[in-house]
């Protein structure tokens, strides 16, 4: 498959991401309770250490499976996770906390993809994408603060397309791959989906709180997103290309 659309549409995001910044009252004081105030700033904290990375290896590894275009698409797609980081930290200013320096959920989720080829990290970020969509969300419908609000809107509009844009490149390093040994690749994405997703639910437990969600209520939703996400990659490698929202596809 071609990925000139997603090229051009992460070229033109820009002017999207601005839109949705220029709605956020970054100067607007915080209405939280100082309890709720350190659920919000545990759980940027972490985002913001995951969003961090450069991608370099990443991107050494999609640049030897030869596309260009891929290449240069997923180049940007590393931009974009970054601001969401960079967003992370504006968030954690207005709530006048600092950014942390380490963790150990994210030094492990680092070392595990390094360790690994392109489609098999691609495989892990799709299972991180999956799993946090639903705090995005959630923070987007419901913080009860504006500003907070505004982050979960920025950030929820890029990873719909984000998780859209790796279920188009894994469907084609599996088309080769036979049935049976794809049913084996599920039963293990899926082991390391429950264990992501009970980090996420734990580690932002009082942030879901805040946002009206039930922690295991939120636990069943984000292996629900993470199923679709898998079973589109592995039972459908050869379907069309879902190719970016901004289409209509």
């Amino acid at each position: 498959m071609s990925f000139d659309d997603w090229l051009t549409h992460f070229r033109s995001n820009p002017a999207r991401q601005l839109m949705i910044e220029a709605g956020i009252d970054w100067d607007a004081p915080s209405p939280l309770d100082a309890r709720t105030r350190r659920a919000f700033v545990r759980s940027f904290q972490r985002f913001e250490l995951g969003e961090s990375g450069d991608g370099e290896r990443l991107l050494a590894k999609a640049s030897a499976a030869g596309d260009p275009t891929y290449l240069a698409a997923l180049e940007l797609l590393v931009v974009e996770e970054q601001k969401h980081s960079a967003l992370f930290r504006r968030g954690l200013d207005h709530l006048g906390a600092p950014t942390l320096s380490s963790h150990w959920s994210d030094a492990a989720f680092t070392t595990l993809r390094r360790a690994l080829g392109l489609r098999t990290e691609l495989a892990l970020f799709l299972i991180a994408e999956t799993v946090a969509m639903g705090y995005f969300v959630a923070l987007a419908e419901h913080a009860p603060d504006p500003v907070l609000r505004g982050i979960g809107r920025r950030i929820s509009t890029d990873e719909r397309d984000h998780i859209r844009f790796q279920i188009d490149r894994l469907r084609v390093g599996f088309r080769r791959m036979p049935g049976p040994a794809r049913v084996v690749v599920g039963l293990c994405w899926g082991v390391i989906a429950v264990g992501a997703a009970t980090v996420i639910t734990v580690d932002h437990r009082a942030a879901l709180r805040a946002c009206g969600l039930s922690p295991l209520d939120y636990w069943g939703r984000a292996l629900r997103q993470f199923r679709r996400a898998a079973q589109s990659v592995l039972t459908r490698p050869r379907a069309r290309p879902l190719g970016p929202t901004t289409k209509g596809s």
